[in-house]
């Protein structure tokens, strides 16, 4: 029965009929692996290029690991910036971050930071001005909703006027993060509703995409919430995309527990559940083009998978990231290793910007640069590149 019943939506799904969160749930516990990879990738080719899977080179830059949360599930936060292993980068230290960014051919940093209640909003406004002055040539995907959300708190201004004063700046567009699970009790449970209510997530990405701006959609999956927790972020998420069709790119990943008040505390999700989670989500957010692979969190070879179960992009090969590293996931990878992995899986690798070509700014209008020679052999590494200002 489990199995008509599967097959008779992703027929009427794969027919051009919406799915309902009911059909959804129904999916995640019901469904055939194989099959759901299969209805996924035809709808992941109706959208994209079937013959391609792209990538990007890019850096993620934490500019400060003072958080005022204490969200259960993150490892990479100090409580205060009296802690020993307390830091805010430079503009110099962003500086070399970027300019090495640039000579290993990248063009885009994403520049995040625990929320640090210590830095008023001129902090953010001068860390943009000099980015965009100094390296115009690099897109600045940057901050998260909490943190926005923050500045709106810490300023009194209307959600508009924050995020219109941080484009100003240089700011470029938002990505998904701190959106965990969009559904209140579960982000009560792991401490993160406080940093950041669903509305107001959706709040920051709607102001967002008001004003223009291009916004990504995330999901951290594997707290301990139900399949319906899950489809219910994707419908939060579904809808705001029918309202204002501002999200370029929709990127899924797995809680990693290593030095989380979470270990032991909650069942982390595996490859099997990644991948039927993935397909599902292709198949339920209709209205978004891209679809990204989690081998940073699942591992290279999950991540070649992915590319079967709705995937068409791969992210970043990840010069430097600290956030998931602190919690113990640390596959690296080089532009050449990412390049391999994609054509293993019977794809042209193609090296993609920031917003998959939605940014028309002067930082993508020129071609994608190649490495200088002598870095494109560069280790890809992690917290490890920070090695004089944190150890997380």
């Amino acid at each position: 029965m489990s199995a008509a019943r599967t097959a008779t939506i992703l027929d009427r799904t794969l027919s051009g009929d919406r799915l309902s969160a009911a059909d959804a749930v129904t999916l995640l516990e019901e469904g055939n692996l194989l099959a759901l990879g299969a209805a996924a990738t035809e709808i992941r080719n109706r959208k994209n290029d079937p013959s391609v899977a792209t990538y990007i080179v890019d850096r993620n830059i934490n500019y400060t690991n003072v958080c005022v949360y204490r969200c259960q599930f993150c490892a990479f936060y100090r409580p205060s910036a009296d802690h020993p292993e307390a830091y805010v980068l430079s503009h110099e230290q962003i500086g070399e971050k970027i300019q090495e960014t640039i000579d290993l051919g990248g063009t885009g940093v994403l520049l995040q930071g625990g929320v640090h209640a210590g830095l008023p909003f001129r902090f953010y406004e001068e860390m943009f001005g000099y980015i965009r002055s100094t390296f115009p040539t690099i897109h600045l995907h940057a901050l998260s909703a909490p943190e926005v959300y923050f500045l709106q708190k810490l300023t009194k201004w209307p959600m508009r006027d924050v995020i219109a004063r941080l484009k100003d700046a240089g700011l470029q567009s938002i990505p998904g993060g701190g959106a965990e699970i969009l559904e209140d009790s579960v982000r009560k449970r792991i401490w993160s509703l406080t940093k950041a209510p669903t509305d107001k997530w959706i709040d920051v990405h709607e102001t967002a995409h008001g004003l223009g701006m291009r916004t990504t959609a995330t999901m951290m999956f594997g707290v301990g919430e139900t399949n319906a927790q899950r489809v219910e972020h994707m419908e939060v998420v579904r809808a705001l995309q029918d309202r204002t069709g501002g999200f370029t790119a929709w990127i899924p990943w797995t809680f990693q527990k290593e030095n989380t008040e979470l270990d032991g505390k909650v069942e982390e999700a595996g490859g099997f559940e990644y991948l039927k989670t993935l397909a599902v989500s292709r198949l339920f957010l209709d209205n978004i083009e891209h679809v990204q692979g989690s081998w940073v969190t699942q591992g290279p070879k999950i991540g070649q998978v992915s590319l079967s179960f709705g995937g068409d992009d791969l992210g970043s090969i990840m010069i430097e990231e600290n956030v998931v590293y602190a919690a113990g996931a640390r596959n690296r990878m080089s532009q050449g290793e990412m390049r391999r992995i994609i054509s293993d899986a019977g794809y042209t690798p193609r090296q993609r910007r920031t917003l998959y070509g939605a940014c028309q700014d002067a930082c993508c209008r020129g071609p994608i640069p190649t490495a200088k020679a002598g870095t494109a052999g560069l280790s890809v590494l992690g917290a490890d590149l920070d090695s004089g200002i944190a150890s997380a």
